[in-house]
């Protein structure tokens, strides 16, 4: 498990340094690049890696204690294989690429807009002790009345999702009649278990799973592949406030930080003079009447049946319960 994560942090530090890099490129065109301010801890054909460079980098990663010393050699390493990379780039002149240009301004506008909104924002509280009680009492269905599904799918391609196979479904009483069924006729398909809680759900998917007997069977489909899903089980497993206090006390300072950014950018908004141009045009009958084109029918509250379809969004299982069950 270590080296996986060590090999994400070592990709990690690979990609924002090769935009680094890139943006670094960009500025030494027309101009000479100042040099680098801080000790250097090695030079790469001519270029200094410093002590400065790699303290960010490692305020970026932020490592434990017992793994500082690891991620300073794996970390100082990056930053050569990086420096390696900016100087190739630069010879085949992929600093003056119109597509790089346009990620780095990007990049430099992003960087430039959060570091503002930091100012602007400030240092919000962290949630109090109470403040973390009542999320807790007034949510008992992420902790103390959580609940576990055990769940079981066969997995087949959407393309074998034709009628026979819908019938066969929907006329089944179990997973396992279908998987009989699929048997027979040479339909491939793969088995997979999964558990997920309310903790981890959206309340909704949450309520309509709560509401399925057991055994009743939905599909979802995920573009090239569709799931067959059947509640084996459902059984309480609470969590104590000990054990959810600090990532209730997370999400809430998360959710502060979100609402200040919020607030400031609707402020900024409200003062600031902002034109629309070259915009889509209204079709004929909204723009008449001078609205915006009806919304979508709202989706049903009631779940879904067997043979439910609706298109997922994401890999996740929160994604797909949600596009199945809606």
């Amino acid at each position: 498990m270590a080296s996986s994560h060590g090999r994400f942090r070592h990709r990690q530090v690979l990609r924002a340094g090769l935009l680094v890099l890139a943006a670094a490129a960009l500025t030494a065109c027309g101009e000479k690049a100042e040099k680098k301010q801080g000790q250097a801890l090695a030079s790469v054909n001519g270029e200094e890696v410093t002590v400065m460079q790699l303290n960010e980098e490692l305020t970026r990663v932020n490592p434990q204690v017992a793994q500082q010393e690891a991620a300073r050699k794996q970390l100082l390493e990056s930053l050569i294989d990086r420096q390696l990379l900016q100087g190739e780039a630069v010879k085949e002149k992929m600093d003056r690429d119109p597509k790089v240009v346009q990620a780095i301004e990007r990049a430099k506008a992003t960087i430039i807009a959060q570091a503002y909104l930091q100012k602007r924002v400030g240092t919000v509280a962290r949630p109090t002790k109470e403040e973390v009680q009542a999320y807790y009492t007034q949510n008992p269905q992420l902790f103390s009345n959580r609940k576990q599904f055990d769940m079981r799918q066969l997995v087949l391609a959407t393309a074998d999702l034709n009628d026979d196979v819908k019938k066969a479904i929907d006329s089944s009483k179990s997973l396992e009649e279908v998987a009989v069924f699929l048997d027979q006729n040479k339909v491939k398909y793969a088995r997979a278990q999964l558990v997920r809680s309310t903790t981890e759900l959206p309340p909704e998917l949450s309520t309509r799973l709560l509401a399925m007997p057991k055994g009743q069977l939905f599909i979802v489909r995920e573009g090239t592949r569709s799931l067959l899903i059947s509640i084996a089980d459902t059984k309480d497993a609470p969590i104590a406030l000990e054990q959810a206090g600090p990532q209730i006390e997370q999400f809430l300072f998360n959710k502060k930080n979100k609402e200040a950014a919020d607030a400031a950018i609707k402020q900024l908004r409200a003062t600031a003079k902002i034109e629309y141009m070259n915009q889509p045009a209204k079709p004929a009958a909204a723009a008449a009447a001078g609205t915006a084109p009806a919304a979508a029918p709202a989706p049903a509250t009631a779940p879904a049946p067997a043979t439910a379809t609706s298109p997922a969004t994401s890999e996740d299982v929160n994604a797909r319960g949600v596009a199945g069950l809606k």
